[in-house]
This record gives structure tokens, sequence and C-alpha cells, in this order.
């Protein structure tokens, strides 16, 4: 076997491990922020301050289905007020990718029951929401909801 053949071969070796490596790297990051995402559910529907402000980035951007935007402070004060009450918080889907290290995207299709005041709310949504990488922590940045359309009458 000449150099020539030995040197890419041992380039390619080197191209295949490194890829393969960044794909578990991508792996650890992608769980560690869908155990944020977890983490942040629990927080929610528990109202507990402390979880909720770790896990919210402090540039938090909330956008509901119904048009209204939360700050940080604003979504906490619901939550921790009880002014909203989360009762189901259901995934029927979710995914995750790397927009970059330290940005990451989340879809998801999800069922929720809030309550506000008296009014029960059960609402199938289509989300988009973002996470950042914050001290070397998966912290939750931007949340934007649509409704999905009730079922057709059979």
């Amino acid at each position: 076997m000449s150099l020539s053949t030995l040197l890419r071969r041992s380039v390619l070796l080197l191209a295949l491990f490194s890829a393969a490596l960044l794909r578990a790297s991508e792996a650890d990051e992608i769980a560690a922020v869908r155990a944020a995402d977890d983490e942040r559910v629990a927080a929610i529907l528990a109202a507990d301050a402390a979880r909720l402000d770790a896990i919210f980035s402090d540039g938090l951007q909330y956008t509901h289905s119904n048009g209204k935007r939360d700050t940080k402070k604003s979504y906490m004060e619901s939550l921790l007020t009880r002014q909203t009450v989360y009762q189901v918080y259901n995934y029927l889907e979710r995914d995750f990718r790397l927009a970059s290290p330290d940005i990451a995207l989340e879809t998801a299709h999800v069922l929720i029951t809030s309550v506000n005041g008296t009014t029960v709310n059960n609402n199938g949504l289509n989300i988009l929401a973002v996470w950042r990488k914050e001290g070397g922590k998966w912290r939750f940045l931007a949340w934007q909801s649509a409704k999905l359309p009730a079922p057709a009458a059979k």
C-alpha cells in the first residue's frame, strides 16, 4: 500500500470518527434540552417559583396561542398567583434540533388544559420553543404557539 493511499484512508477514518463524535455530542445536547423541557413542564404544573426562575431565561418571550405576550416576570407572576393554572400538559409529538451549539429549537404538538379564572381552556397546539445554553445550562428563551382547528364533525 502506497503512502498516499494510507494517508487518504487515515484522513477518511479520522473524518468518520469525528462525525460519529459530533453525532454523539449532538445526541447528548438534545437529551439535555429534552430533560430541561421536562423540568419546565414539571415546574409549571407545580407553580414552583425557584424551579421556574432556574429554567426560564431572563430574556424569556412567551407568546400564547391567543396572541397575549409575556415576559419572564409577567408569565411567572401569572403562574405563581394561580391566575393561570395548568392541569394537563400532554405532548403528542416533540422534536428537538440544534440550530447552533448554544441554541436548540423544539417543535411539538401538545394538548394543554389550563384554567384562567373560571374559564377552562382545552387546547391542541403546535408550538415552537427556543432554548439557549446560558452558563452551561439550557434555559427556556421563547415560545410561540398556534391553536389547532377543532376536529371536523363526522
